[in-house]
């Protein structure tokens, strides 16, 4: 690939003419295609972003120009061009490169989180930051999806921005339909109704020759259809509520022609003022299984053969679909139960409840704070809504869960997906934060299903609740084998029974790694008692009677030590005067970088290993004592 191994910098584009650049182009597509394929990521949104992102670094001179991209998991096609094309191999590994802008890698990264609908906050913060520090010469673009204009915190940032015309900021609006699933909402008609204003356009001149041939009535006609055509376009376009607001607006142009790009942007750089610029794409751009896939066009894919996109190691049934399945099941004989998803049906599970029950459904977009509130209206009317949300996402709602669900004591219940260690999509996908939030909502109900036959008898008895608000969370990845309970007391399921020794509090999925842990413990002589309390917020009385029981007790959640469950049983224990050692094994602070849930794992010391290693270590401690 003789031009893109010659782009180490931005600069280098500039110099390219029009054929050199649509060379480029293609070589960028299939160089995404070969290295992604075998790491896996974010494919379809970045051969969308390949023209445009030219365009962008052939206009502005990053970084002296500041480039922000929303979420940034758009953002690949960038780092080729700031010189990363090398580290690709590595990409979204352990020490290798991040899937998202990283401001570790390179100066021209900025925003390094992923989560939707920022930017445009990040843009106004730096447009105000350079005009009290009188530097005005230096350009600050936002680049935002169609998906993040269906948040509110995008439009909390427009008005501030269109609110001051003397600080420039460029609006790239990357319009291809989609966030994860097809945009919804009013914005979304309304731009996909100015997509389609050339159209309409050709109609009216198709209609101007037709009744040009019809004598004075058809000319009568065309006259009154040609005056209405403006009304008819500010009634279907969005750029009078843009302009409203006091932002000028270029568009659309197609974000596939490089020259209509660049045209468009020089005119934007001009303005001296906010301005948008409506981009049209295509996800998947340039790769057949990408195009023709209309779950999500590739959005986010594991390792596939090039080829023919078939995903290469198939995952067997996954948590997310496992809900999916259960819910429906449920719904079955629940007409009350809805649900409710933030633009992401496929990915938390809820394919199939859209399709069986289209009515009880609703994609709200990317607005997690909204989709908690709605919950609330619906559950005030008698319904039991299921919000399904990404662990990290949740974060953006908890608000509305303490002061809307909680507060109002309402029968929701809150599916977590990606709950814990997540893995290679790097800090800000984590959903290691929801144990220790949660525990601060008072009479909020959670539950850790450990496998299948658990997750069905939990989300049951969460849809049986309805007077306060219910969790029930679960890791990405595959549903392992069940775990049978030798016995149940007092609603804690005991999966390993020994009448000495040290217990071992699992939560949720982490049962089996304490169950390997417990066998390594036997084989050196050290008996343990592994229970899974199923709800671990309230903690049930039983598990507090059995932990007064032992004198060291061990518990093994994948979420932060700080706030967690181990900390609660700690604090509850205490003060009923127990004398029981609590050691707690969780994530530490902080924010782990980029690997496999695996390594994540071992390295917060959750493994079989480093479990048997801390139970072993407190009952030698014990016995000399």
């Amino acid at each position: 690939m003789p031009l893109l191994e010659d782009i180490t910098e931005p600069a280098d584009l500039r110099d390219l003419g029009p054929a050199q650049l649509d060379t480029l182009a293609r070589e960028i597509r299939d160089f995404l295609v070969r290295h992604v394929a075998e790491t896996g990521g974010h494919l379809g949104p970045n051969l969308g972003v390949v023209e445009l992102t030219l365009a962008l670094h052939r206009t502005f001179d990053s970084p002296r120009d500041t480039l922000l991209w929303d979420v940034g998991h758009q953002a690949y096609v960038h780092k080729l061009v700031t010189g990363r094309a090398a580290d690709f191999s590595g990409l979204r590994r352990r020490g290798g490169l991040s899937g998202y802008p990283s401001r570790g890698e390179s100066v021209h990264d900025h925003i390094e989180h992923s989560h939707a609908s920022m930017a445009l906050s990040y843009a106004d913060g730096m447009a105000k930051a350079r005009g009290l520090k009188g530097d005005p010469g230096r350009h600050i673009v936002a680049v935002v999806g169609d998906g993040a204009l269906t948040g509110g915190a995008a439009w909390e940032a427009l008005n501030n921005i269109a609110a001051a015309p003397e600080r420039p900021v460029v609006i790239v609006v990357n319009d291809n339909g989609r966030s994860y699933a097809p945009t919804v909402g009013g914005l979304a008609r309304n731009l996909s109704a100015l997509r389609t204003h050339a159209g309409y356009e050709r109609l009216l001149g198709w209609g101007k020759q037709a009744l040009d041939g019809a004598g004075p009535t058809g000319h009568t006609v065309y006259r009154a259809l040609h005056a209405a055509k403006k009304g008819i376009k500010d009634a279907l376009a969005p750029q009078a509520l843009f302009e409203d607001l006091g932002l000028k607006y270029l568009g659309p142009v197609d974000g596939h022609d490089i020259a209509a790009l660049e045209e468009a942007l020089e005119r934007a750089k001009a303005c001296r003022a906010p301005v948008i610029v409506h981009c049209v794409t295509r996800k998947g751009e340039g790769y057949r299984p990408a195009e023709e896939d209309q779950a999500d066009h590739f959005h986010g894919i594991g390792t596939i053969d090039p080829a023919t996109g078939t995903q290469l190691r198939p995952s067997g049934l996954t948590w997310s679909a496992a809900f999916g399945q259960e819910l429906v099941a449920a719904a079955a004989g629940r007409e009350d139960v809805v649900a409710i998803t933030a633009a992401m049906p496929g990915s938390v599970g809820l394919t199939g409840f859209a399709e069986k029950y289209p009515s009880r459904f609703f994609d709200v977009g990317i607005a997690e704070q909204h989709a908690v509130g709605s919950a609330a209206g619906l559950a005030m009317s008698g319904l039991h809504p299921v919000v399904a949300l990404y662990g990290t996402f949740l974060n953006r709602a908890i608000d509305q869960v303490l002061m809307d669900l909680a507060l109002h004591r309402l029968g929701v219940t809150i599916a977590i997906d990606r709950a814990g260690v997540t893995g290679d999509d790097g800090p800000s996908h984590n959903g290691m934060w929801d144990l220790a939030l949660l525990q601060a909502v008072p009479g909020l109900r959670m539950a850790a299903p450990r496998d299948l036959p658990s997750l069905h008898e939990e989300l049951g008895e969460s849809l049986r609740i309805g007077d306060a608000p219910t969790a029930i969370r679960f890791p990405r990845g595959a549903v392992g084998p069940a775990l049978p309970a030798v016995r149940r007391s007092g609603g804690v399921d005991v999966l390993r029974e020994s009448h000495t020794g040290v217990l071992v509090v699992a939560v949720g999925t982490m049962a089996r790694a304490a169950l390997e842990a417990a066998d390594l413990c036997a084989a050196q002589g050290v008996e343990t008692t592994v229970v899974d309390p199923r709800w671990v917020k309230p903690l049930p009385r039983e598990l507090l009677r059995m932990a007064a029981r032992h004198r060291r007790v061990v518990t093994v959640e994948d979420g932060l030590r700080t706030g967690g469950v181990g900390t609660c049983l700690l604090q509850e224990l205490s003060d009923a005067g127990s004398t029981a050692d609590v050691h707690v094994l969780g994530v530490s602070d902080g924010f782990p970088e980029q690997g496999t849930r695996a390594e994540l794992l071992a390295e917060a010391g959750l493994t079989a290993r480093s479990i048997a290693e801390a139970v072993i270590s407190g009952a030698s401690a014990g016995a000399a004592a």
